[in-house]
């Protein structure tokens, strides 16, 4: 029964079934490609009409007005009617009694007529051979016009797609990193000269930008390492401390020199978790005055051994800087430290600061052997170092501290030896970066 109720409301009036759904399917018409043309054949395009269709339009007015004007300036069959109608009132007046100067008169005006039309016949000969040399002429204007027009603008187009490609090829060449092309001849405008040195200069940013950018994540992760570091070595050196001193104290004689090792191990490590903590960890804390020249005097006269000459060469007009003291200091330590270490058992160390301009400039120098010039771009990158043993993290943090100050550092070793190591600190009082 079911099935019955089903079929029938299924049916239709005459017993069909009548569809309940109809699904109509289209097929996308396929598209036809595009025909687009390059920047160079559009603007050739384009500059041809500008120039060759305002000269056709005043061709063909010019040469259509000519043909049209020149037989309303002939008028011959005018001039063929005005004689005839001439010669019939002569002869008529011929007719009458005149005298002799009246038909004189006749006469010169009949032959004035007659000349009139005679040249009345040789410009409308004229005129009628004359519009087609007019028609050629205006074709041959046009042509020349035309061939005139499209070699000034496939100049044109030239000089303007040409560097406009080649601007378009640097965004490519910039926005992949790689470096631009070599310095070529100028072409184009002067004002693409002037847009060429913009984006060599804004690549040039960029560049910088990037390296800055890849320094920073550099940084972060030696940061971040070195603070993990400082953090596994500190916890068991406090416990291995205690116990070396206990054994200071239980330890026969025998034994002594072993102790001595470990306690000199021990020592060494606990400087190498201060650096890697020290490294890992910003300049904090609240920034105060800071006297340039004692810092430096102090600093280099605790640090300097006395077998070491050191020269101090401090400007008397130093002003105060708003600095955080201890970094500061830590930094200068570790520039001052290297320097006695590559000056060895005897040499010289300077010590100048001078004011120039807005900034105080502080130089140590040494004596020593100077840096491989193969070395000497990497100075600054934690883990450099040609100390054995050391961590090659002096000179980082002294990067660190004068760049938080807002100042910069650089590294110089001329080829006949001796290593400079110069920092600027700004005068005026700048936030620190923490």
């Amino acid at each position: 029964m079911g099935n019955g109720k089903q079929s029938n409301h299924l049916r239709g009036e005459r017993g069909h079934f009548s569809p309940i759904f109809r699904v109509e399917t289209t097929r996308p018409r396929p598209r036809r490609p595009l025909v687009t043309l390059d920047f160079r054949k559009r603007l050739l395009l384009a500059l041809s009409l500008f120039s060759i269709i305002p000269a056709a339009v005043v061709t063909v007015a010019w040469a259509t007005v000519t043909w049209r004007a020149l037989p309303l300036v002939t008028a011959g069959a005018a001039w063929e009617r005005v004689v005839e109608s001439g010669n019939t009132a002569l002869e008529a007046a011929a007719q009458d009694s005149l005298t002799p100067g009246a038909r004189q008169a006749l006469a010169a005006h009949a032959r004035e007529l007659e000349d009139a039309a005679t040249q009345a016949r040789r410009l409308e000969f004229i005129t009628e051979r004359f519009a087609p040399v007019v028609a050629l002429a205006a074709a041959a204007v046009l042509l020349l016009v035309g061939l005139a027009a499209s070699r000034v603008a496939g100049h044109l187009s030239r000089q303007l797609s040409r560097p406009v490609h080649e601007l378009v090829g640097w965004t490519r060449t910039i926005r992949s990193g790689t470096p631009l092309p070599a310095q070529a001849g100028a072409r184009g405008a002067p004002e693409f000269e002037v847009l060429r040195t913009g984006m060599r200069e804004m690549a040039a940013e960029l560049e910088l930008g990037r390296q800055r950018a890849v320094e920073a994540e550099r940084l972060v992760a030696f940061r971040e390492t070195a603070r993990r570091v400082a953090h596994e070595l500190k916890n068991p050196l406090t416990p291995m401390q205690f116990a070396l001193a206990n054994l200071r104290r239980v330890t026969s004689p025998e034994g002594a020199e072993s102790l001595r090792v470990l306690e000199e191990e021990t020592g060494r490590l606990q400087r190498m978790a201060t650096s890697f903590s020290q490294f890992g960890t910003l300049p904090s804390g609240p920034a105060a005055a800071v006297d340039v020249a004692e810092l430096l005097r102090a600093t280099a006269t605790a640090c300097v051994p006395s077998h070491v000459a050191l020269r101090l060469e401090l400007a008397p007009d130093l002003p105060p800087l708003l600095a955080q003291h201890d970094a500061l200091q830590r930094a200068v330590m570790n520039i001052i430290l290297n320097a006695v270490d590559a000056c060895g058992n005897a040499g010289t160390i300077t010590v100048r600061a001078r004011r120039e301009g807005e900034a105080v400039v502080t130089e140590v120098v040494d004596s020593g052997p100077g840096i491989d010039p193969t070395l000497l771009p990497h100075v600054f990158q934690p883990y450099v170092t040609r100390k054995p043993g050391g961590t090659g993290l002096g000179l980082a943090i002294a990067q660190q501290v004068v760049q938080s100050h807002g100042g910069t550092i650089v590294a110089l070793s001329p080829a006949g030896g001796g290593t400079t190591i110069r920092f600027h600190l700004p005068v005026h009082p700048v936030e620190v970066r923490t």
